[in-house]
């Protein structure tokens, strides 16, 4: 049962307790209940990537996986990287008595239905909603947080993330009339802009994916839900940049982002958590508000479908504001979200400084993120503290009596929900 409908349900047993007789009692044994629970489901967001601590994650064939070493194929279950510093595990959700996490980093659309090993570049899982049945065998499921949409067949989250970052360090480190290639090729130098991040056809098609996933989420979960009553929190997506950077970050050497070469800022910048063309955070900030859009689409079109059903907007656009990556003097430490961080192979040694490297240095760091992903996926995720606030986020959004809540970050720190 929703915590919300189970606040007004308790009070009305209350009442009814005061004006029945003690005679109306009901006759046999009462059928004990089932223990309450709060379930995550979705994508890197949700799971808890960048929040480290990460658990052990029982694979496709039953078996806990453990950290398998920095060079083991990233397709292995562990690197769902499911947290339990994860926002799930740090909102007050009273009444809730446990907590499953069965997100998984790098999660798609076709994962709720689909398992992920079944699919390019999936991990070795279940369907997100195999696991979500075997939760409600032994648990009656109240609350569900579904976080979707950043990862589907069009565009996910990491490469958009990569392809930006590249094309900096890129930029940074070699001449235009220098040879420069990945493992992939060459690299653009240039600024992304919102075509280099997804289209609107993509959008389109990505809204339809998603609301499909989660229209086979909401009819498994009126299925096999205890007492059929549950609130499902619909949470987007905070970018972990800001509007602009902080103008320390502007310059270094006498050199802007628009110069060709510029070192020591590109060493700067990635020291910073932010190695990023200041003319790319724009179209970021745009690709960001249409992940919102397109999770409040999906929420809009199925609550119209499952009029019954207790279905909540979580928006946490503004939830890092004033706390992003080079926001202001001091990043990475007084941000929400994690740094961009790559290791020289899988050495399990983060590179947090690029200064004195030359660009040989650079492409070999590089590759060794395009060869072994899970070296490198962390970044541009919320911090464990950034999913503290996420938590709060969640907080307001299990309690609240309104169909969409915005949860927005003061300068002071405070956390809203409304």
């Amino acid at each position: 049962m929703s915590l919300f409908r189970r606040a007004a349900l308790a009070a009305a047993l209350a009442v009814a307790a005061v004006a029945l007789p003690a005679a109306v009692a009901p006759a046999g044994p009462a059928t004990a209940a089932l223990p309450t629970a709060a379930v995550a489901l979705g994508d890197s967001f949700i799971s808890g990537e960048g929040a480290g601590a990460y658990a052990p994650v029982v694979d496709v064939n039953g078996v806990a996986q453990g950290f398998p070493g920095w060079s083991a194929p990233n397709s292995n279950a562990y690197f769902c990287h499911r947290s339990p510093n994860a926002s799930l595990f740090q909102a007050d959700l009273p009444g809730i008595a446990a907590r499953f996490n069965l997100a998984c980093s790098g999660g798609q659309p076709y994962d709720i239905a689909g398992a992920s090993a079944t699919r390019t570049k999936g991990r070795q899982v279940s369907a997100q909603l195999d696991q979500l049945r075997a939760v409600a065998q032994t648990h009656d499921i109240d609350l569900v947080l579904v976080g979707l949409g950043s990862n589907n067949s069009s565009f996910t989250f990491g490469s958009v993330a990569e392809k930006c970052a590249n094309r900096f360090i890129a930029d940074a480190w070699t001449g235009w009339w220098e040879f420069w290639a990945y493992l992939g090729g060459p690299v653009e130098q240039k600024p992304c802009t919102d075509a280099d991040l997804a289209t609107a056809a993509q959008f389109s098609a990505a809204t339809a994916e998603t609301t499909a996933a989660v229209r086979q989420l909401l009819t498994t979960l009126d299925q096999i839900d205890a007492d059929g009553q549950h609130r499902v929190v619909f949470q987007d997506y905070t970018n972990p940049l800001p509007t602009d950077l902080a103008s320390p970050y502007w310059t270094e050497d006498d050199r802007d982002d628009t110069r060709d070469k510029f070192r020591a800022l590109g060493a700067e910048r990635y020291a910073a958590g932010c190695p990023i063309h200041r003319a790319s955070l724009a179209p970021g900030q745009r690709f960001s508000q249409g992940l919102g859009t397109l999770v409040s689409s999906v929420r809009t079109t199925l609550a119209a479908e499952f009029p019954q059903d207790d279905l909540v907007y979580l928006n946490v656009q503004r939830a890092f504001d004033g706390a992003r990556l080079c926001e202001s003097a001091g990043s990475p430490g007084n941000a929400l979200a994690t740094p961009i961080r790559l290791m020289d192979g899988p050495t399990g040694v983060f590179v947090t400084s690029l200064s004195g490297y030359d660009k040989l240095d650079i492409q070999r760091i590089a590759n060794a993120c395009g060869t072994y992903f899970q070296t490198c996926q962390e970044s541009w995720h919320p911090s464990a503290a950034g999913h503290r606030v996420l938590g709060r986020c969640l907080t307001g959004a299990a309690a609240t009596g309104a169909r969409a809540v915005s949860c927005v970050r003061a300068p002071d720190g405070t956390i809203t929900v409304s």
